[in-house]
């Protein structure tokens, strides 16, 4: 994992995973540095990912006031009971959708939730965060929020992309990544995470993106790409055209087992 302080007010938790005939998957967590801090997701639910340590060098567990999870998804929770347990002072922000799916594993405790729903605000002291759906989704339960203060709106999954490479995964501006090659993994994304872009109706799904386009953000911190500065533009013109992409079809059991077969099998100990 790697710290990338985006601006005063952002600072990003990057991680990666490879993930198989697909790329190079970033996985992000964020610290949004208002007067009462926030902790956007937790990480991947990994052994030995090591992200309290690296949280606890950007800020102090004790201080952190909020934990913003954008959707159960387990490359979200990782360390969120262990960061519950350090912040004593922290409420988890979330849906009510999330908070059921979680009891199914480990419940959240109740006196520690803060339910919101979209469209809904929150407090953090010296700004208010507005919560938001984001257009493309593969959760439910998933819930974003819009920063005014920074212009900085953070979209949980959507507008993602796997990488090509570990060095463009873990990097700190989407500009480091080819315009075209950007596009393209993008739309594998929301083809991957969001197959129901292609059965819901057009006309319905575009009205969700409006609510973004009038935001008209700064910056937009994306779970699965490195963050886009100025880039909203190029953003909402993937999301005009998604529903256009080719829809993915998996690897079958057949490509395993060509894949298997090309791996040496390990030592014995």
């Amino acid at each position: 994992m790697q710290i990338h302080q985006l601006n005063s007010d952002v600072t990003v938790l990057n991680d990666h995973l490879p993930v198989p005939t697909i790329g190079f998957l970033p996985v992000n967590a964020f610290v949004l540095h208002a007067a009462e801090p926030v902790v956007v997701d937790t990480g991947m639910s990994l052994p030995e990912r090591g992200f309290m340590d690296l949280l606890g060098s950007v800020v102090d567990p004790e201080d952190v006031r909020w934990i913003w999870l954008t959707h159960p998804d387990r490359d979200h929770t990782g360390a969120l009971f262990e960061l519950l347990e350090a912040a004593p002072r922290a409420r988890v922000v979330t849906t009510f959708i999330s908070a059921g799916i979680m009891s199914t594993e480990r419940p959240l405790p109740m006196d520690r939730l803060y339910l919101i729903n979209p469209g809904q605000t929150l407090d953090v002291g010296d700004r208010t965060l507005t919560a938001f759906r984001p257009p493309l989704f593969d959760s439910p339960a998933t819930v974003g929020f819009f920063d005014p203060h920074s212009g900085t709106c953070v979209a949980s999954d959507c507008f993602g992309a796997p990488m090509s490479s570990p060095d463009l995964a873990e990097s700190d501006d989407v500009r480091d990544v080819q315009a075209d090659e950007l596009r393209s993994a993008q739309l594998l994304w929301a083809t991957v995470d969001s197959p129901w872009i292609h059965v819901a109706d057009r006309d319905t799904y575009m009205r969700t993106v409006e609510p973004l386009r009038a935001m008209d953000p700064d910056v937009i911190l994306s779970s699965h790409l490195p963050p886009v500065v100025g880039g909203t533009s190029a953003c909402l013109d993937m999301l005009a055209v998604a529903p256009l992409a080719d829809p993915y079809v998996g690897p079958d059991q057949k490509a395993l087992e060509e894949l298997l077969a090309g791996f040496e099998p390990a030592a014995p100990a």
